[in-house]
């Protein structure tokens, strides 16, 4: 029995990276199957043209064809459900994820070829509908989905949650079973934890996840690192978490066990500005940790209030300036196009960007999402219709009707900006001792500025101190390339590869450097 767990951007174009992307839920239900003895296969259809979509699907010839559906997707992933059932009419069709859990109704009322939808989270629920589908049983008795029966929509009893993550397989342990996925760049996304501890009136994700937070052990989240590190080649890594360090101590371990194992490997995460302290910024920049991206969304209070952030603009100065200390990159998160803000409001947001100075950032205007309380209080007030997710085709449905122009008011306060330099640099140094992190940041800056010199002294500190850790011949190899000097670019790459054998970029590299000393000099 073949089951394909598939997902389509609704984007056209493959070009973009993050299209060949999946979600990483999906991924998790993916090894889930395979562990348990199914035939599983992720499916990215995402920039497909319709008839290659119906060869690749056709070519599988699934059981079950799961679906993620977001509300970006929420048009492409039935029209996807759509296909199948004309491709395999009795093929079992399940419809699953972020925006499905919140609008399983609206689906299964109008979308004769979604046979059932699975709410909430996915591992138990989709195994045991698996099993039913093989054993030939009925699946009216699994809890956790919702389904048509006699024109009336049925929704079973609420499945219980899982209580140890750490029993569920790694997101990226069968990745090579995939069609049309990009596996080093799946596998870089990792996610440790399920929940918030916040409860922001523009987030989906308390109520998905029943206000609940329960969080990977650091054992197990650095097994999937040197899992990855090993069998893919990945020295970078972006822990997704809505807030990675919701958990201190936690926090705190996973650094000390990526320093005893060697882990040598670089990462970022999202955080709260509530949820860091300078002891625990430490831990993780020696752990590697080189950007933090915060969730500011505003500096004007009101704003803050409005948005059910419950934090204020001091505390964001005060985590960014703990940030900046240790030496961390800081980014943020702003939401622009809100209603009801004022001129004020914006200047707030602006005047607080000048003040703490981020390297980088994300502007997004104020969308509407099914499941949270933004959208239930727009229909209530009947600002919004409450089947606007149907009648509307756009991937994003703003609350303004025309936004934009905050949003690159706010663009253009985080650009540009130069968050440190060498004072700072020998500062951080001295706070925190010999640290990786600190030297790839240092030399990055000096590579930028086009200071060899300076740049090659700090990659070259880590390969006397750390001569074990990847990146200071990795980044001296590109150092090098760079500036032209290729008597020791294959040297360095080589001794990346005798501490990381499946490093993609230093493998390509010394392929082709290879390849041209073949060819020989030109004539």
């Amino acid at each position: 029995m073949k089951i394909l767990l598939g997902y389509i951007s609704g984007m056209p174009d493959r070009s973009d990276p993050f299209v060949t992307m999946l979600p990483t839920g999906l991924c998790y239900l993916h090894s889930t199957l395979i562990q348990a003895g199914f035939d599983s296969s992720l499916v990215n259809l995402s920039g497909y043209s319709d008839s290659e979509k119906r060869t690749l699907i056709a070519g599988q010839n699934p059981s079950i064809f799961c679906i993620s559906q977001w509300t970006h997707n929420r048009h492409a992933s039935l029209e996807l459900a759509d296909l199948v059932k004309k491709i395999f009419p009795k093929c079992l069709v399940i419809v699953g994820g972020g925006h499905a859990t919140f609008q399983y109704k609206e689906i299964l009322c109008k979308n004769a070829s979604v046979d059932l939808v699975v709410i909430g989270e996915g591992e138990a629920t989709l195994l045991e509908l698996a099993e039913c589908c093989k054993a030939g049983r009925s699946m009216d008795q699994v809890n956790g989905i919702a389904y048509c029966k006699s024109g009336q929509v049925v929704i079973t009893p609420q499945r219980k949650l899982l209580e140890n993550l750490d029993m569920v397989p790694f997101s990226s342990l069968h990745l090579e079973r995939s069609i049309g996925l990009d596996m080093e760049f799946q596998a870089e996304f990792i996610v440790t934890s399920r929940g918030c501890p916040s409860a922001c009136r523009f987030c989906s994700s308390p109520v998905f996840w029943n206000k609940r937070v329960r969080f990977r052990s650091p054992e197990n989240i650095v097994e999937e690192v040197l899992f990855i590190r090993e069998r893919l080649g990945l020295i970078y890594f972006s822990f997704r978490d809505d807030t990675f360090t919701a958990d201190r101590a936690r926090t705190i371990a996973f650094c000390r066990l990526l320093i005893e194992r060697n882990a040598g490997i670089v990462w970022n995460c999202q955080s709260r500005v509530t949820a860091l302290d300078e002891e625990l910024l430490v831990w993780m920049k020696l752990a590697g940790c080189e950007c933090v991206q915060l969730g500011v969304e505003s500096g004007s209070p009101a704003t803050l209030d409005l948005l059910g952030k419950k934090i204020t603009p001091e505390q964001v100065e005060t985590a960014s300036a703990l940030v900046r200390k240790v030496g961390i990159q800081l980014s943020v998160y702003l939401i622009s196009d809100i209603p009801g803000e004022s001129e004020d409001d914006i200047k707030a947001t602006l005047s607080l960007m000048r003040r703490i100075s981020p390297d980088d950032g994300y502007v997004s205007p104020l969308a509407y999402y099914p499941g949270t309380s933004l959208f239930a209080e727009a229909v209530n007030s009947g600002n919004v219709s409450a089947d606007i997710f149907q009648k509307k085709h756009a991937n994003a449905l703003y609350a303004m009707p025309k936004p934009g122009k905050n949003a690159s008011r706010y663009l253009k306060a985080l650009s540009g900006n130069v968050s440190a330099g060498p004072k700072e640099f020998e500062k951080q140094k001295h706070l925190l001792g010999y640290c990786y992190t600190s030297n790839i940041i240092a030399g990055e800056y000096y590579r930028q500025n086009n200071d060899f010199r300076l740049a090659e002294e700090e990659f070259r500190e880590i390969t006397v101190k750390s001569p074990e850790n990847p990146w200071g011949w990795y980044l001296l190899a590109e150092l090098f390339a760079e500036a032209g000097k290729k008597s020791k670019v294959q040297e360095f790459y080589c001794k990346v590869l005798e501490i990381i054998p499946k490093h993609g970029p230093s493998l390509a590299s010394v392929k082709s450097i290879k390849k041209r000393d073949l060819k020989g000099p030109a004539v």
